[in-house]
């Protein structure tokens, strides 16, 4: 493999400030003296072959070297990504691996760059599938060095579902100290796994003496014996020994001075080398060991000299362990153990290293360069100064790309009792609460610290670097308000929401659009609450003009989708499709991939294809939705595609696949039940269509539901899933109670969305208490109102009784007796929807006549896909499969059906009745 041009760019995936990312993507090069090793570059030559290539080995053994020259002396162009602490974040590992395939690959970066955000993804699987996919074809090498650092789990994961789903032509190369935390049993029993450990890296006698004797020609065979049994062929142990033979006459009695562990000998032999430097030099070393990173001006800065350039370089001819990590020699770094030893020394001299970590602090802080600026004013001890850091970078690391494990990383890092006292770090651990997992209650905790820590922290100077008027810490009293107006939300309360809505506007000062735009938000999502729904659609109309005017894409998503909420509750779903597909058309270009911003709007346009039946349009809608949803740092949306892909799959038949898609969606789902979180709702609704009333009823036990209860909007759907649970226990009664206070309360709020679905459950707990014509009656009703604007799926999903009772209703509406006003062509569309019947037991694959071998559920999925002129390109990133994969499915499809070609196989599907 050869290293791409140094000239290739690496992308729009970097932020431009983070101008070191560059030497995290340079492959070393090659070293003077370096001792070339066949036989371990033709075992990595072998793991091409498998796929996935393990070195693994402690520091010291020449990792880093080996891959380096092999990979450049290699036929293709390799990725390189040398890791680091900071990669522990997920959405910067990905961001920085997509960087290095970008320079080997130039473009993949621009075509997944949506997929990465702002804001960044809370699942990468959908990211993982598009690069797949992007280099199915291609002969595509990603070499991960130092993976040892990594320990977040989710990296963990997103990289074994890269190596679970690669295809042939991906190969992953990974260095690290230690076993990764991947399935390395399963891809050794597949054959698809190289590995290269200790025993194989260590230098064998022959390449000894090549490295010894390359300043020491004379060294006696005996000599070099001796060192490479006593280092255990231990590289960098050889190194330095190679390094001290310099300055020795008598090679034999030096050799014979040391023996015992690598860390003796390491310690030993270093100390040799270092005292025979001289004392400009040695500082220099000392001083710099600090950095990870260093360049001439950087070193400049941390040791108060000039001249580093220079120092640099000749530490480099002098072979002291400093790697290049460019090609112009302007940054390099030490080699790690070289590092370790420097600092030990460094530490025996009290007070030197805080200095020079300030030092550093100071020059990052100047280049804007955050994380090593926060790191080393830790390291220094300046604790309120990587505070005031923190709060500095917080919107644009957390908000705009998406780091939030970058930000908690840097919390943890503080004193507890200094957080306690600044209530920006405070108002910012309330919103990683609330974001990222609707923890209402921390939430609360925290927001109730900061308001205590305002009133008597002094007045600093605060100048965000995503400018004030994105900022949601610059004005703290707003931001504490605007976090507590989203968590009223979040608990149905329309009051609090409204109220805190109106604090946060009080409290702004000029320029603060960003607190402006979201308090605005919520006060439309407080009138959506409260169920004064015209009020709401006005604000959320009004609101989305001026978003979209001002560029601010994330908050008009957020409004286009609680507007379509809005219209649907209103009984509208033609507004609402007109809303989804207007926001679609704001913000997606022409011949470019949808931003994360239109996942909401394709969901929206799912739900509303769903309640029309229109299940394949539905699939497809939310399948995009889905998609996208998952790069969107609100989940809202995510969990309502899921929810809707759930009872897609009921209506499918597919109950297993309803459970596993509600599933998800109830991880993804943040905060308590309600209007904002209707997810545990339509899991216990679920629950019922699929035969479970007893966990159903526990549902509504444990969230302390009456028949009793007045009605509230923003609880409407729990009581609707009690009313369901009651007339599942044979008490149509007290069902009937509850839902005719729920009906009062919609009529006198014109909710013809919530009248239709009581109107179907009043009608079905009429007939359970014998009242046929009274049930048929209140059918019609609903019926009048949902058949202008195409309700199927609220009747049909109530299952057999609602086919029952619709049977009825249509017989009475032929004998003249009731059900006048609804046209005989609805009901005909209506009888059809109960066609395919809710199995009561896991269904095998699809039995059809005329197809000998019956296709499984994904064959379905895929075949409808199909059927509505999906690529299959299309169809891999809305299944988040590979290329690969759609390819076998598709063709397994055409063998079922006897087709020769996608036409053909849609075509035979319609004529055997298997799609519509």
């Amino acid at each position: 493999m050869a290293e791409p041009p140094a000239a290739a760019s690496s992308g729009i995936t970097a932020p431009e400030r983070d101008v070191l990312l560059a030497t995290k993507l340079y492959m070393p090069a090659s070293q003077p003296g370096l001792v070339t090793r066949p036989r371990l570059a033709e075992r990595l030559d072998e793991g091409l072959v498998r796929g996935v290539i393990l070195v693994c080995a402690p520091a010291g053994y020449g990792k880093t070297v080996l891959l380096a020259d092999w990979a450049r002396r290699g036929e293709h162009l390799a990725a390189w990504l040398s890791l680091d602490a900071g990669d522990n974040d997920p959405a910067r590992f990905w961001r920085h691996a997509v960087a290095a395939l970008d320079r080997a690959w130039p473009g993949i970066g621009d075509r997944v760059a949506p997929l990465l955000g702002p804001p960044a993804p809370s699942s990468f699987e959908g990211l993982l599938t598009a690069l797949i996919n992007e280099l199915a074809s291609d002969e595509a090498l990603l070499v991960l060095d130092d993976y040892h650092v990594i320990s977040s789990q989710q990296v963990h994961e997103s990289l074994a579902f890269l190596l679970e789903h690669r295809p042939a032509g991906i190969r992953v190369v990974l260095a690290s100290r230690s076993d990764p935390p991947l399935a390395l049993a399963r891809l050794r029993a597949r054959r698809q796994l190289t590995e290269v450990r200790v025993a194989d890296l260590r230098f064998t006698l022959a390449e000894a003496a090549t490295l010894l004797r390359q300043d020491t020609a004379a060294l006696p065979e005996a000599s070099v014996a001796a060192l490479a049994a006593r280092t255990e062929g231990w590289a960098a142990g050889l190194q330095l020994a190679a390094l001290s033979l310099r300055g020795h006459d008598d090679a034999a009695g030096f050799v014979a001075k040391f023996t015992g562990s690598h860390r003796y000998i390491l310690d030993y032999l270093a100390e040799e080398v270092l005292e025979r430097q001289d004392e400009q030099v040695r500082t220099f070393l000392l001083e710099t060991s600090v950095l990870d990173r260093l360049s001439g001006p950087l070193c400049d800065a941390v040791t108060g000299n000039t001249g580093s350039q220079a120092l640099l370089e000749q530490v480099e001819r002098a072979g002291l362990f400093l790697v290049p990590l460019d090609e112009v020699r302007g940054w390099w770094r030490y080699h790690h153990l070289f590092a370790d030893l420097l600092r030990v020394r460094l530490e025996q001299q009290p007070g030197r290293a805080e200095k020079l970590h300030c030092n550093a602090a100071t020059w990052y802080t100047k280049c804007g360069l955050s994380d090593d600026a926060i790191r080393h004013a830790a390291a220094a001890g300046e604790m309120t100064w990587a505070a005031r850091l923190i709060e500095q970078h917080f919107d644009e690391l957390f908000y705009l790309r998406g780091e939030g494990a970058t930000v908690q990383r840097w919390l943890s890092a503080l004193p507890d009792d200094l957080v306690r006292s600044r209530p920006r770090l405070l108002l910012a651990q309330a919103q990683l609460a609330a974001a990222t997992s609707g923890r209402v209650e921390t939430a609360e905790q925290l927001l109730d610290a900061a308001e205590l820590a305002s009133a008597s922290a002094a007045d600093e100077l605060f100048e965000p670097t995503a400018d004030r008027a994105g900022s949601l810490l610059a004005n703290i009293a707003a931001g504490i308000a605007l976090l507590r107006s989203y968590l009223a939300a979040l608990r149905g309360n329309a009051e609090g929401t409204a109220a805190f809505a109106s604090q946060t506007l009080a409290e702004l000062s000029e320029g603060e659009r960003m607190l402006c735009s979201i308090a605005h938000l919520n006060l439309g999502i407080a009138e959506w609450l409260r169920g004064r729904l015209a009020d709401a659609e006005r604000a959320f109309v009004s609101g989305i003009a001026g978003w979209q005017a001002a560029s601010q894409y994330t908050v008009a998503a957020w409004g286009c989708y609680h507007l379509v909420q809005v219209q649907r509750a209103q009984g509208r779903l033609d507004a609402a499709a007109r809303t989804c597909q207007q926001a679609l058309d704001a913000i997606t270009a022409p011949a470019r991939s949808p931003l994360p911003t239109a996942g909401p709007a394709y969901v929206g346009l799912g739900e509303v294809a769903y309640q029309r039946n229109e299940l394949d349009t539905a699939f497809r809608h939310v399948s995009d939705g889905i998609a996208l949803c998952r790069q969107f740092a609100d989940l809202r949306a995510l969990a309502a595609g899921l929810t809707t892909l759930a009872w897609i799959r009921q209506a499918s038949g597919d109950p297993a696949g309803a459970r596993e898609a509600i599933g998800e969606a109830r991880q993804a789902a943040p905060g308590p039940a309600g209007l904002l979180n209707p997810v545990p709702a339509q899991h216990a609704k679920l629950l019922l269509a699929q035969g479970n009333l007893t966990e159903a009823a526990r549902w509504t036990t444990e969230g302390g539901l009456s028949a009793d209860d007045k009605p509230d909007y923003p609880h409407e759907g729990r009581h609707l899933v009690l009313a369901h649970v009651l007339l599942a226990q044979g008490e149509a009664e007290r069902a009937l109670a509850l839902l005719g206070r729920l009906r009062a309360a919609a009529a006198a709020q014109d909710r013809a969305g919530s009248l239709i679905e009581i109107g179907a459950l009043r009608a079905l707990a009429l007939a359970a208490r014998g009242e046929e014509r009274a049930a048929v009656d209140a059918l019609a009703g609903a019926l009048v109102i949902a058949c202008p604007q195409g309700y199927v799926r609220v009747f049909a999903d109530e299952g057999p009784p609602m086919a029952a009772l619709l049977g009825r209703l249509i017989t009475a509406q032929r004998t003249g007796q009731a059900a006048a006003d609804v046209p005989l062509g609805y009901l005909a569309w209506l009888q059809r929807a109960f066609g395919a019947g809710h199995p009561a037991t896991e269904p095998g694959p699809a039995a059809v006549s005329g197809i000998v071998d019956p296709l499984t559920r994904r064959e379905l999925e895929v075949l409808r896909m199909l059927a509505a002129g999906r690529s299959n390109q299309a169809i891999a990133r809305e299944l988040v499969v590979t290329l690969d994969t759609v390819k076998k499915h598709v063709g397994h499809v055409l063998g079922k059906l006897g087709a020769a070609n996608r036409t053909e196989a849609v075509a035979r599907a319609r004529e055997l009745s298997v799609i519509r």
